[in-house]
């Protein structure tokens, strides 16, 4: 196939997928402080950022539940309602189990259109009845093989406080009910990644406290004629989601930089990534060192800084080293087709967050959502724990939406402050990173004196704890949205019609009067000026008698 049709395809398979993600999962034993972690990007043009609650309830003997698609809204079936449900918070629950996803999509073939359950549904639903990530996927796999699995294949991140999971599954194929699926454990001194291509091979047959798979995984694959040979020789991935360009570069090439900032003698796979290579990247990976909160956040805002794959360095970042682009992913010059790389943070975050859990702490204290919403390179993570009776007004799906703009929404007031900084992306950036560092680490420094006043309500009395929690998760994301709204201003007064107004720690320096005391006029970059006079030779030159000299 010419890589001209190939990029066609990839085009039309990368457009299909409504949300994309980057999960990043990381074992106890591998962090700094003992926590396990989850992060999760939604990436959407057509997804609000917004954080859901499911309160715990008890329910009524034989109640059913009506199940609607989760991106379609249309009713898909009826399931048998779970006697009791646990509080869900985004994506954890009461109990620090955390589920995230990304759509892998694999073969077409095998999607059923009959199945009562997609992915979104089974996740939520899951979060509700499941107590550990182990009975996660049990809940998980038997909801399929009851109900059956509506989506393409997917990757799941499932994690508690003390174990960390990779589940990958698609269904049978159309009527078929239920689905294939094989599950592994992340080592406790590893970190796992996925970001929308399938990442487990081949797996271990009689290692169950580590590995478990529905049992026709092989069987069904031989069946379909996606594999031939022994059984210690079948990799999920080669089977159910053959490897492509997108797989290649779109998909793990986010699973490799973040490998390669962690972790030693990743260069290796950068072949793998360009797709002259079917070497495939290890499902995880130990770390150089123990991972902190912030270098997990620092992951979520990854560039491809430092690689060949970065974008700041040709003329499509100019002419204000915007580190992005726009999509469409793929673009034609002259019926030649070209793609953009595919960054884990950019505009076509919806939200994204790092989930933490932690073992030796109340279930309410131990589970923390570090959640933001819009461009991960611009957002601040606000501390919301899983123990809240409440979202926070700003995250509320009732508060604005897509095509509803709300100065008390999160969503709509970081949208506001990051697309200003995309038109001047060099000189805005350093102004918001230096806000966006001082709000997080206002909440780590204080974390510590918030959770030991919750450690000690909560031994008075769980329901004092969760509503201090509440208040104090609620407070610091109101809190955020005001000093972003503050921060939006301040950027528009300084950067007004491509000048710059002279300030200094956040003050503007005037004359004693209101009036400015010195604007700067910064202009283009250099590369930018050489390519106006190369398209446009001496149409702007100045007369021989000018140059040199300053004009009035």
């Amino acid at each position: 196939m010419r890589l001209k049709q190939l990029l066609l395809c990839c085009a039309m398979l990368v457009a299909d997928f409504s949300y994309a993600g980057t999960n990043i999962m990381v074992g106890k034993a591998c962090s700094a402080d003992g926590s396990t972690f989850c992060t999760y990007s939604v990436d959407s043009y057509y997804q609000y950022g917004e954080l859901s609650y499911y309160p715990a309830a008890e329910n009524p003997k034989y109640a059913k539940r009506k199940i609607y698609g989760w991106e379609t809204k249309k009713y898909q079936g009826v399931i048998s309602e779970s006697p009791i449900t646990y509080a869900v918070l985004g994506n954890m629950n009461e109990y620090q189990v955390c589920i995230t996803e990304s759509t892998f999509g694999g073969r077409e073939e095998l999607v059923d259109t009959t199945g009562v359950l997609d992915y979104g549904n089974l996740i939520y639903i899951t979060l509700q009845r499941s107590k550990t990530a182990e009975e996660a996927i049990r809940v998980m796999t038997d909801l399929v093989a009851e109900y059956g699995y509506r989506s393409k294949g997917e990757t799941f991140s499932i994690a508690d406080p003390n174990n960390v999971w990779i589940l990958e599954m698609i269904g049978k194929g159309p009527d078929v009910k239920g689905a294939v699926w094989v599950a592994r454990r992340v080592p406790d001194d590893c970190v796992c990644a996925h970001a929308n291509h399938s990442r487990i091979t081949t797996f271990p047959l009689n290692d169950r406290a580590n590995c478990r798979f529905s049992k026709d995984v092989i069987s069904f694959a031989r069946e379909k004629g996606y594999f031939k040979g022994r059984n210690a020789e079948f990799s999920f991935s080669d089977a159910y989601d053959p490897l492509s360009f997108s797989a290649h570069r779109f998909c793990d090439a986010k699973v490799w930089s973040a490998f390669r900032k962690i972790a030693d003698d990743m260069d290796q796979y950068y072949d793998y990534i360009q797709g002259k290579s079917n070497k495939p990247l290890p499902l995880w990976v130990k770390p150089k060192a123990k991972l902190t909160i912030n270098q997990l956040k620092n992951l979520m805002r990854d560039h491809f800084e430092g690689t060949p794959l970065a974008m700041t360095n040709d003329p499509g970042a100019e002419p204000f080293g915007f580190p992005n682009r726009f999509a469409p992913r793929v673009w034609t010059v002259d019926s030649v087709y070209y793609f953009n790389e595919t960054p884990t943070a950019g505009p076509q975050n919806a939200f994204s967050f790092v989930a933490q859990m932690r073992s030796w702490l109340p279930n309410m204290v131990g589970g923390v959502l570090w959640y933001g919403v819009d461009d991960a390179t611009f957002n601040v993570y606000c501390p919301i724990y899983c123990g809240v009776t409440e979202v926070p007004e700003c995250f509320r799906k009732d508060n604005g939406s897509m095509l509803k703009f709300s100065w008390n929404s999160a969503y709509w007031v970081f949208n506001w402050v990051s697309n200003m900084a995309y038109n001047r992306y060099g000189a805005m950036s350093k102004d918001i990173l230096r806000v966006q560092s001082e709000v997080e680490k206002n909440f780590e420094d204080n974390l510590d004196v918030i959770e030991e006043a919750a450690k000690s309500l909560y031994r008075k009395s769980p329901e004092y704890a969760a509503n201090f929690l509440t208040e104090y998760s609620v407070n610091k994301a109101r809190a955020t949205v005001e000093r972003w709204q503050l921060l939006g201003q301040f950027l528009l007064v300084k950067y007004t019609d491509g000048v710059v107004k002279k300030e200094r720690n956040g003050r503007f320096i005037d004359n004693g009067e209101g009036v400015p005391e010195l604007i700067l006029q910064p202009g283009y970059s250099d590369w930018f000026y050489r390519q106006i006079v190369k398209e446009t030779g001496d149409r702007y030159r100045l007369p021989d008698e000018f140059q040199g000299k300053q004009l009035k």
